[in-house]
C-alpha cells in the first residue's frame, strides 16, 4: 500500500512539474513566434492546465479503465469550480470578464449537457450507458466550434484596436523577454516543450497505475478514485494558475482560465478518450454529471450578480456544494 501511495504522490508531482514546464516553455515559444499574449492565455494556458487530465485519461483508456477516465474529467471540473473558484473568491472577490459570461460559461453548460445526453443510452433504448466513438467525434466537433469562436473574438478585438491584457506574469512568473532575446531560445523552448510532454506522459503512467492499485487494495470503485485523488492532483495546475493570477492582480483571468480548462476537459479530453476506446460509464455517472451541471449553473448565476463579481459568500457557497457532494460520494 505504501509503495502505491508513494508512486501516486510521485506521479502527481511529475504531472504538476510537467504541466508547469509545458505552459512556461510553450508561452515563450508562442511569444517568439509573434502570437499575442491574449491568444496564449486562451489557448496555451487552457491546454497546459488540462494536459495532465488528457495524459491521465489517454493512459486510462489504453488500460481499459473507463470509470477512472470519467471520474477524472468530472471530478476535475467540479474541483475547478467548487474548490478553486470557491476558495479564490472567498479569499478575494473575483471580477468576471463579460466574454466569460457571454460565451464561455454557456458553452461550458452546453458541453456538460451534451455529454450527459450522450450518456443516457440505456434510457434511450441502448444496451449500456457508453460514450461511443461517434459521441467522441461529436464532442471534438463542438471543441473545434469553441476554438473557432475564440479565435474569431481575438480577430475582432484586434481589428477594433482593443488593448490586450498583459498575461506574461501569469504565464511565466516573470517578464516575457523581448523578441531579440527570445529568438535565440527557439530551439531550447521546443526542447523544453517536448520535455514537458514527456514528463506528463510519465506522470500519467505513475498516477493511473498507482490509483488503480489503491482502488483494488481498498476495494474502492475506480470512479471514486478518479473523482477524488486523481482529479484533485490533475487540477493542481489550474490552482497554481489561479494563485499566480491573484498575485499579479489578474484575477479576471483566473475564472476565464478555469472555465476554459473545463471546456477542454469535457470536449477535448472526453472526445479524445472516447474516440480511443468507448467510455463505459459507471452506475453513478448520472449523479456526477448532474452535480457538475449544478455547479456550472451556480457559477453562471454568481458570475452575473453584483456587477459580474463573485463575492466571498458566493465563493463559500460554491465550495460548500463541492465538499458536500464529494463527501456524500465517498462516504
Amino acid at each position: 500500500m505504501w509503495t502505491e501511495l508513494a508512486l501516486l504522490a510521485l506521479g502527481l508531482m511529475i504531472l504538476l512539474g510537467g504541466g508547469e514546464l509545458l505552459v512556461r516553455s510553450a508561452a515563450h515559444l508562442a511569444h517568439s513566434l509573434g502570437v499575442s499574449t491574449l491568444a496564449i492565455g486562451l489557448t496555451v494556458v487552457a491546454f497546459g492546465t488540462s494536459a495532465p487530465e488528457l495524459f491521465v485519461n489517454v493512459k486510462a483508456a489504453l488500460s481499459d479503465t473507463g470509470a477512472l477516465s470519467f471520474g477524472n474529467i468530472f471530478g476535475s471540473n467540479m474541483a475547478n469550480i467548487g474548490l478553486i473558484v470557491g476558495m479564490t473568491a472567498f479569499i478575494s472577490p473575483l471580477p468576471i470578464q463579460s466574454i466569460v459570461t457571454r460565451r464561455e460559461l454557456p458553452m461550458l453548460l452546453l458541453a456538460t449537457v451534451a455529454f450527459a445526453i450522450m450518456g443516457f443510452d440505456t434510457d434511450l433504448g441502448g444496451p449500456r450507458d457508453t460514450i461511443s466513438r461517434g459521441d467522441g467525434l461529436i464532442l471534438l466537433l463542438f471543441f473545434v466550434v469553441f476554438l473557432y469562436y475564440t479565435v474569431g473574438d481575438l480577430s475582432r478585438q484586434r481589428s477594433r484596436g482593443v488593448p490586450e491584457e498583459d498575461l506574461s506574469p501569469l504565464l511565466t512568473g516573470a517578464d516575457v523577454p523581448d523578441d531579440d532575446a527570445a529568438k535565440p531560445d527557439f530551439g531550447r523552448q521546443i526542447a523544453l516543450t517536448l520535455a514537458g510532454l514527456v514528463a506528463l506522459s510519465v506522470g500519467a503512467s505513475f498516477t493511473v497505475d498507482s490509483a488503480v492499485a489503491l482502488a483494488r487494495i481498498f476495494e474502492v470503485p475506480e470512479v471514486i478514485v478518479g473523482l477524488t485523488l486523481v482529479s484533485l492532483g490533475t487540477s493542481l495546475p489550474e490552482l497554481v494558475a489561479a494563485i499566480v493570477a491573484m498575485r499579479h492582480n489578474a484575477v479576471d483571468m483566473a475564472v476565464g482560465g478555469i472555465v476554459g480548462s473545463n471546456i477542454f476537459n469535457t470536449l477535448l479530453i472526453g472526445g479524445v478518450t472516447s474516440t480511443i476506446k468507448p467510455m463505459e460509464l459507471p452506475e453513478s455517472a448520472h449523479f456526477d454529471m448532474a452535480a457538475t451541471a449544478v455547479l456550472t449553473l451556480a457559477l453562471m448565476l454568481t458570475s452575473n450578480t453584483h456587477r459580474r463579481v463573485i463575492i466571498r459568500y458566493e465563493g463559500a457557497a460554491l465550495f460548500a456544494i463541492y465538499v458536500a457532494y464529494i463527501s456524500m460520494r465517498v462516504f
